[in-house]
């Protein structure tokens, strides 16, 4: 049980995911980490982010989030900025405007033609070139233990998901951009002028990666995350 005083983190995963693309990040602290599966805390981003909060035990903690995830991470600091002692935002854009069309395009293609179809139209084309074929494979196998309401659900949220870039200019902690060099949603250049927005901003990139940097580059982002720890230590 945690004291109320100690630093811990909380994973939060992108679609079409689930906790355990964290695997490489568990063991970066003594103390609690929290890989929580996002899709049964509900239909709203806002339901997302008030149960992974009630999760945690500690009065300290590190939102990190990749893509979906790093949205869910914005909302908890919007809903406790006093509890979060940064953000690692990872692959993640923080403004929105919704695309109806894409919404129903993805959610027609697992509803009809299925996860695997899915899996190559919108999932697979983020990964980088030069990831290795057992990586890819390794996040597929991920999203076949899925089930398609839930990754359904985490596509509503992440279409229905409020604006957030505002958040960035005013919350007061360390915020981490992480994004690959390689990916293209949101890219470098998105994750540059989000990083400069925040008061406590920095952009880190990962060379020779695309958008699911835990599953690419574990390495890379284990080192960023050491830094981040140590800075609020």
């Amino acid at each position: 049980m945690a004291t109320g005083k100690e630093l811990e983190l909380l994973f939060l995963h992108a679609l079409p995911f689930d906790g355990s693309m964290w695997t490489a990040q568990q063991q970066l602290l003594p103390g609690p980490s929290y890989t929580p599966t996002l899709y049964p805390f509900g239909h709203s981003i806002e339901a997302w982010a008030a149960a992974a909060l009630n999760i945690v035990k500690g009065d300290r903690f590190i939102a990190i989030g990749c893509s979906v995830g790093g949205s869910c991470a914005l909302e908890l600091a919007a809903i406790a900025p006093h509890r979060v002692a940064a953000l690692v935002l990872i692959g993640t854009k923080a403004g929105h405007r919704p695309d109806p069309a894409l919404h129903a395009s993805a959610l027609h293609t697992i509803q009809d033609e299925g996860m695997e179809e899915a899996w190559k139209v919108f999932w697979a084309p983020l990964f980088s070139r030069s990831a290795e074929s057992r990586v890819i494979d390794d996040g597929r196998q991920i999203m076949r233990r899925q089930s398609p309401l839930d990754v359904a659900c985490g596509i509503t949220v992440f279409h229905t998901r409020p604006s957030r870039d505002q958040l960035l200019q005013t919350f007061p902690g360390p915020v981490i951009v992480v994004t690959g060099a390689d990916d293209v949603a949101p890219g470098v250049e998105v994750s540059k002028a989000q990083a400069a927005s925040a008061p406590r901003g920095r952009l880190r990139i990962v060379p020779k990666c695309g958008h699911y940097v835990p599953l690419e580059r574990p390495e890379n982002l284990n080192s960023i995350l050491e830094e981040v720890i140590a800075a609020c230590s």
